[in-house]
């Protein structure tokens, strides 16, 4: 990759909410190209058609088959779809959930055969999915089984400036919450955030807070038993194992409070407890990190936008956001690698006497 610029691998996502329109603002300043070379899993033809709806003619794409002919200073298009799918803004039907599916798989497939550098995906409706090839509730969980460097471990982490939140039960329900709870789960997430935040934020030493299940973090037990029996165990076990974790604490007071901004990195137990005051600050500009996989993946922060689509309204800010997030963090990876990669050896063991002459012929020199 030296002297090239990185490759974006950009997905579509449902071809009838407002990715289109949002890629098409993105790229009607030419300008980010001077950044990376972009490149679209999508539809030339569905590309045509939101062009035209939006009055973006300015906005123009290279035709490729494959990333190596892609060319710098333009957005690049690679058709992954079947046949020319109808476009129907705003309403939830199979053919889009087909089409975001052919996209992602050919830029999966792409990116882990090293021939794009970082993943940003639009925004898809998880329930037009076709079932038997995408059986789970979003990204996050389809790119774990895919590209987790260990077997069913990522980390889902909403992201802006310095306020990073992370979840540790993700897409499930309510109810579902308290029994998916557990010491190892939180430790695990833990694990990942710190890493995370080390290798892809540049954190030498992050800073972590936990946030309580119940309201006022249980009070003493009056309001359930989670934090005293899964949640401060679980932070006091990190603690010891060197990891700088706080908690648990009341999510109302917490994120009512300065203390957001004193921690490097937030772990929020359900996806509503995170997401809903994240979202209330940031919203528009916030982006969704994927942690734990072997490549760099971001997506914005919301979704299709069905009610918004076709109206030519819809905010290209979290979206541009998380292209320069994957650029910022691709780069961050590869300086923490190559600083990682070679530590130094030690040169002798045991030394006993202070004359004790150093042997150069040992491996350990």
């Amino acid at each position: 990759m030296e002297g090239q610029r990185i490759r974006v691998a950009i997905t579509h996502g449902d071809i009838n909410g407002i990715g289109y329109e949002l890629i098409l603002k993105i790229f009607e300043d030419d300008r980010i190209c001077e950044l990376c070379t972009p490149i679209l899993y999508g539809s030339s033809h569905v590309a045509a058609f939101w062009r035209n709806h939006l009055g973006l003619e300015q906005v123009s794409w290279h035709t490729i088959t494959s990333p190596q002919e892609a060319k710098a200073g333009v957005l690049n298009l690679i058709d992954c779809t079947q046949g020319r799918e109808t476009v129907h803004m705003g309403e939830p039907r199979e053919e889009a959930g087909h089409s975001a599916f052919m996209a992602l798989e050919r830029a999966v497939a792409d990116i882990r055969s090293g021939l794009c550098d970082v993943l940003v995906t639009a925004p898809i409706n998880k329930a037009v999915m076709p079932r038997e090839l995408f059986p789970f509730n979003g990204h996050t969980k389809y790119l774990e089984s895919v590209g987790a460097t260990t077997p069913g471990e990522s980390l889902m982490v909403l992201v802006a400036g310095d306020c990073r939140v992370a979840i540790a039960t993700e897409h499930i329900a309510l109810q579902e919450v308290a029994s998916a709870l557990n010491e190892e789960l939180i430790l695990r997430k833990l694990r990942l955030l710190e890493a995370g935040l080390q290798r892809d934020f540049g954190i030498t030493k992050p800073r972590l807070a936990v946030l309580a299940l119940n309201p006022h973090a249980g009070d003493k037990g009056l309001m359930g038993q989670e934090e005293g029996t899964i949640i401060q165990p679980a932070v006091a076990k990190a603690f010891e194992s060197g990891i700088i974790t706080f908690g648990p604490y009341a999510a109302d007071g917490f994120w009512g409070s300065g203390r957001v901004d004193s921690f490097d990195g937030i772990l929020a137990m359900y996806h509503d407890q995170g997401l809903a005051p994240f979202k209330a600050l940031y919203m528009g500009e916030g982006v969704n990190v994927t942690l734990g996989l072997q490549f760099v993946r971001t997506s914005p922060d919301h979704g299709t936008g069905y009610d918004i689509a076709g109206r030519g309204i819809a905010d290209p800010t979290s979206m541009r956001e998380a292209i320069y997030c994957a650029l910022d963090i691709y780069r961050a990876r590869r300086r923490y690698d190559e600083a990682t990669r070679n530590p130094l050896r030690r040169c002798y063991h045991n030394r006993s006497r202070d004359d004790e002459k150093l042997d150069t012929t040992s491996e350990d020199y």
